[in-house]
């Protein structure tokens, strides 16, 4: 006898070029496999997308939704910068809140997005973390350098220098002259996934140009490089704010597009102002 089979409702969304499938599970009942995800993720046989960002109900009075991440590989994700508009964005166009400022709840706490106009979406992201075992970062498993902020990582015959960080989910940010020289699939494979990083890590490689402007280029844990990394971005400026490279406004410019990052101190929260874009709607037929 042929099981029941029941639609599942999602919308394809993306900024700057990090594409998203994301689910409404407070209109809709979802249970989602992690071997569905990853399925679903292949871009020649299934959807297609960096993340699966799904929205709920919160579970704390505070924050107005829950906000739950996959990879495209079906892990688990903390957080997602450019996630947050998309979700923002959707709650306005479903009729589920018409609240121009939300909070939400997520692995990595709460946070707030505000549409600061009509075509720019402003996320208030947590404080940084930089404590390294909260990152968490085995500074064991590197070496240290003349900079608090710089360790030295070995990946078979090649060494790289790295600043880790937390945005709520782990980054590690490589400056560089030239983005567009580096083999990111490699330098990002080896070190993703390496010993200093035990949760895994996504990896920026970042070019400064001036105090105000760097290009960056990330590959992401569970997801490879995608066109922009909203957290990755956060993480590169307050990389280069402790290694006084930027000011405390930065643009940064990322293969799908810019991003403005704004981090005033340690004490302070980054924010975070870019676009959000709805592709489509579609139906899944999930097994009953």
């Amino acid at each position: 006898m042929n099981a029941r089979r029941r639609p599942v409702v999602f919308h394809k969304m993306h900024s700057l070029g990090n594409d998203f499938m994301v689910v409404d599970a407070i209109s809709q009942s979802v249970d989602l496999s992690n071997q569905a995800i990853a399925a679903w993720s292949d871009r020649h046989r299934g959807i297609g997308f960096d993340q699966l960002l799904i929205i709920e109900a919160p579970t704390t009075p505070e924050a107005d939704f829950s906000y739950r991440i996959y990879n495209a590989d079906g892990s688990h994700a903390e957080q997602c910068g450019n996630g947050t508009r998309c979700v923002a964005m959707l709650v306005q166009q479903l009729g589920l809140s018409a609240k121009p400022q939300l909070v939400w709840q997520s692995a990595a706490g709460l946070f707030e997005t505000d549409f600061s106009s009509p075509a720019q979406i402003e996320t208030t992201m947590t404080v940084p973390v930089l404590t390294l075992t909260d990152i968490p970062f085995a500074q064991e498993q590197g070496d240290a350098t003349d900079h608090p902020s710089i360790f030295t990582l070995h990946a078979g015959d090649r060494s790289f220098a790295v600043t880790p960080v937390s945005m709520g989910n782990p980054h590690a940010v490589l400056f560089c002259d030239d983005i567009f020289s580096l083999d990111i699939d490699d330098i990002g494979g080896r070190l993703t996934q390496h010993p200093a990083f035990p949760e895994g890590a996504n990896i920026g490689f970042c070019q400064v140009v001036d105090r105000q402007f760097v290009r960056l280029r990330v590959f992401e844990r569970g997801a490879g490089e995608t066109q922009a990394c909203g957290s990755g971005a956060c993480g590169a400026v307050v990389a280069a704010r402790l290694l006084d490279k930027v000011d405390e406004r930065v643009k940064v410019s990322l293969p799908g597009g810019k991003l403005r990052i704004k981090w005033p101190d340690t004490n302070s929260p980054v924010t975070m102002a870019g676009e959000a874009s709805y592709v489509y709607r579609g139906e899944l037929q999930l097994d009953q």
